[in-house]
């Protein structure tokens, strides 16, 4: 047991900048705290929790039914067809624009395709939708295009970093053999991406669902903009029906999802 545990390698010694960095990170969090005014004695004093548990206690039971839950069906598909039409056009023109993004068309091509990325994905959701609300009007259009635009950023850098970080021999094998470099992007270097990519694509389905259900409180559509409405009039049982839906919906495509990102690295 002795002879293996000396021929174990010496674990690398840890630099004084990463000593530093951590040290620099704990003084934040302690400083956060010090400085936010975090109430915690009003938040969990007994006034709170049966301010709490009256309001919760509005919530049933929930609205159930047949004109509502129709409604309710109708709006969990507007909700689904914008995050999977959103999540869609941001594949489509994110697999375009990590073609320069990569370096594959020069240094000039990689650099400024990848400033428009990170302008695309530093703008959230919800800005990009209360944006196109002006322009696009009220409706389930301003909230797929927002969703699109913001995809479009995460999902161009990660197929850019996909294609960088793809091994280089299969692709030269083909061109020294006489293919050309379509080809042998085409033959060799997008089939190894594939898979990563599509799963890429299917995390970002996940957090689309999310992010539609959220934007229809700008008035993007779907569940978000009933959810609003009922609200904002204390409708409080016909909330929880479209509180309990965005639930199921995102349970059933996260499993949906799993489903999709094992079968596809088996």
């Amino acid at each position: 047991m002795k002879g293996d545990t000396a021929m174990l390698p010496v674990s690398p010694p840890v630099r004084g900048s990463t000593w530093a960095l951590l040290a620099g990170l704990l003084l934040l969090v302690v400083a956060s705290f010090a400085t936010l005014p975090l109430k915690w004695g009003e938040f969990f004093s007994a006034d709170a929790v049966r301010t709490s548990a009256d309001f919760l206690h509005g919530f049933a039971p929930p609205e159930l039914s047949s004109p509502f839950l129709i409604k309710v069906g109708v709006a969990t598909f507007e909700t689904l067809a914008m995050s999977a039409i959103g999540t869609v056009i941001a594949a489509l023109l994110g697999a375009l624009l990590a073609l320069p993004a990569s370096g594959r068309f020069g240094k000039l091509a990689r650099n400024a395709t990848r400033a428009v990325l990170n302008v695309l994905r530093s703008i959230p959701e919800l800005v990009w939708a209360s944006i196109l609300l002006i322009a696009a009007g009220l409706g389930p259009f301003a909230g797929t295009l927002a969703l699109a635009l913001h995809t479009v950023g995460v999902l161009g850098r990660l197929f850019a970093d996909a294609f960088e970080n793809c091994p280089p021999l299969p692709a030269a094998a083909l061109r020294i053999n006489g293919a050309r470099p379509a080809e042998a992007f085409l033959y060799a270097t997008l089939p190894q991406c594939g898979p990563q990519m599509m799963s890429y694509t299917l995390y970002r389905w996940e957090n689309n669902i999310r992010a539609a259900a959220i934007l229809g409180v700008v008035g993007a559509g779907g569940l978000g903009q009933m959810l609003k409405y009922h609200l904002s009039l204390f409708q409080m049982q016909a909330a929880a029906t479209v509180i309990v839906a965005m639930l199921l919906m995102v349970a059933a495509v996260d499993g949906l999802s799993y489903v999709l990102r094992r079968a596809m690295t088996r």
